[in-house]
């Protein structure tokens, strides 16, 4: 089986001839695992499976000096850690009103013409197109975090406005990037917390997932999958994530919620992509441990199909190299 046709069938629910997995080397990761082990092949076995195509919109990203930079909707942004997103220190919107403000350019020409070119590329690999900070992460980084949350119970009228800005502008880059034959829309947008959710399931409904829901249909009107990042404790919306049509969710951090759990309770309606926690298990287990919860995932929670496994997120200096040799062993090793 090809990597694409892998992820199809887990998306399907039909276990494939391995369990399909996501894992990559950031950075000077990668040659420092090459120095480890001697061999610059290490990971000649490791398949990739999925691949990105974009970009989402005209991402900026001008430098103001070696900290900061702004984005391509005004916000200034610290980088405290080089190649880190940072953090904000400049909200555009200092007062709940939209007065005055213009989001950035949805109909700019050329703006997907990249994307045929990469996916004749990758013709065997699934191929997904992304929106980062596709909503909440969207309003909250315009706004402030602390003052978004606070404009949901106290400036409801303003929320509602910026949220459904925010949500016409993704519906129309959806449009124009869903006429490329990639499998998968992605939307990144943080609500989970490591108890709970940031704003509460009860505003979540309110205010998120209204949003949220019209921009999964507008994807699966073009016949592609939904995939979703949001990490933290959400586990009181994946029955509603189910309700609007996701297809896939990510990254199901283990350190906040029972993945064994979820799949058996939610694995017939959705597939999990993720899994091996980077919070407690990689940078803090043994490599004999590290080897038996890999096994123990593949064979438990990928059962039946919907499940790729991965770390639940980028990984970072903290993991012991030799903990990531014994992933990249049993993951290219099934």
């Amino acid at each position: 089986m090809t990597p694409k046709e892998r992820i199809q069938k887990a998306v399907a629910h039909q276990r494939p001839d391995i369990c399909p997995y996501s894992l990559g080397f950031g950075g000077n990761l990668r040659q420092r695992l090459v120095d480890l082990t001697g061999d610059p092949n290490f990971d000649a076995h490791l398949e990739p499976h999925m691949f990105g195509v974009g970009p989402a919109y005209p991402e900026t990203n001008d430098r103001l000096d070696a900290s900061h930079y702004i984005d391509a909707f005004g916000v200034v942004w610290e980088e405290s850690v080089p190649g880190e997103i940072g953090m904000v220190r400049d909200p555009v919107l200092k007062e709940p009103t939209l007065k005055g403000y213009e989001f950035p350019d949805t109909q700019i020409p050329d703006l997907f013409d990249g994307i045929p070119d990469q996916l004749a590329a990758h013709p065997d690999l699934y191929a997904s197109w992304s929106i980062g900070f596709s909503l909440f992460e969207r309003a909250w980084s315009l706004r402030g975090f602390d003052t978004f949350l606070m404009d949901m119970v106290q400036q409801p009228a303003f929320a509602d406005e910026l949220l459904d800005r925010i949500c016409e502008f993704n519906l129309a880059l959806i449009d124009r990037a869903c006429l490329h034959p990639f499998n998968c829309v992605r939307f990144g947008d943080d609500w989970g917390a490591q108890r709970d959710m940031i704003m509460g399931p009860h505003l979540w409904r309110r205010f998120i997932k209204p949003r949220f829901a019209r921009m999964v249909e507008r994807a699966r009107s073009y016949g592609k999958d939904v995939f979703l990042h949001s990490d933290g404790d959400i586990i009181e919306v994946i029955p509603d994530l189910i309700e609007v049509g996701l297809t896939i969710l990510n990254p199901v951090q283990p350190d906040v919620m029972d993945i064994y759990a979820v799949k058996r309770e939610f694995g017939s309606d959705l597939t999990f992509l993720g899994g091996v926690s980077v919070q407690e298990l990689l940078p803090r287990g043994t490599p004999e441990e590290i080897r038996a919860e890999v096994r123990h995932l593949i064979d438990e929670v990928g059962a039946g199909g919907g499940f790729i496994i991965a770390p639940t997120h980028s990984l970072g200096s903290d993991i012991p190299l030799e903990n990531l040799v014994v992933l990249v062993e049993e993951f290219g090793g099934q």
